[in-house]
């Protein structure tokens, strides 16, 4: 099976403007993600995937692959899945610019999912060991089956603990996706559902059309950088490497 990362990267973000093009360490932001995802080695190809060819430069001149987005588009899925329409690809994995420091075990763990010849869709979950954040919406909540296969996400808190007297785990859901090439495609022709619209979630489009998604338990912590103190706090991550 051919495997590629594609690493969606839109200039503008609301919260923290052109925050990809940030310097950490000696390297933007997402020259880090770009380079730590091809030093896992997992993949056959890694692209950066932009709407801004001052991006799409950063890493070009600097000997890596970008492909220039042709439309606007709502989400990173619609983005890839217009780069890869044409490509001869089996797994997609979607990494998130804004997180720099690519762990390769959990991504490891993602493809190999893939063994399973009945998944279309692996993602990542970790165990809350705040419970405060699990009242936060912001921190998005997955329940899942004996095979780990998402039953329902939300960023209410899923399960309610009717009983206090049964212990209930609760698990947040980490946006790193992996996909069949031809399962993304039919993704972004289904009309967004109702309860996608409601949560402003999107993995709930494949729930709604009947796709559950493999979920990867990992104990990683990742560092996303959505505001500007973000970018601190990952300057110190990397100077502890």
């Amino acid at each position: 099976m051919k495997k590629i990362a594609m690493i969606p990267a839109r200039y503008a973000a609301t919260r923290f403007p052109f925050k990809l093009m940030q310097p950490l360490g000696n390297k933007t932001v997402i020259r880090q993600t770009y380079d730590n995802t091809v030093a896992t080695g997992l993949f056959d190809d890694v692209y950066v995937v932009t709407d801004h060819e001052i991006i799409f430069n950063e890493i070009i001149s600097n000997g890596g692959k970008a492909i220039m987005s042709q439309q606007s588009h709502e989400s990173g899925s619609d983005r890839i899945a217009e780069a890869i329409a044409e490509m001869e690809v089996d797994i997609v994995l979607n990494v998130q610019g804004d997180e720099p420091f690519v762990k390769k075990e959990p991504l490891f763990k993602l493809l190999q999912a893939f063994d399973d010849a009945s998944v279309q869709v692996a993602s990542l979950m970790k165990k809350f060991t705040d419970f405060a954040l699990v009242n936060n919406p912001n921190y998005v909540k997955v329940v899942v089956d004996h095979n780990n296969d998402s039953l329902l996400f939300s960023r209410s808190v899923i399960p309610f603990q009717r009983d206090e007297k049964i212990m209930a785990n609760y698990f947040e859901h980490i946006g790193v996706y992996a996909y069949r090439k031809e399962v993304l495609i039919q993704f972004t022709q289904w009309p967004a559902a109702k309860i996608e619209q409601i949560e402003k979630l999107e993995q709930l489009r494949y729930l709604q059309n009947g796709i559950r998604i493999r979920m990867i338990e990992t104990n990683e912590i990742s560092a996303k950088i959505d505001v500007p103190e973000d970018l601190a706090i990952a300057e110190a991550i990397l100077q502890s490497l």
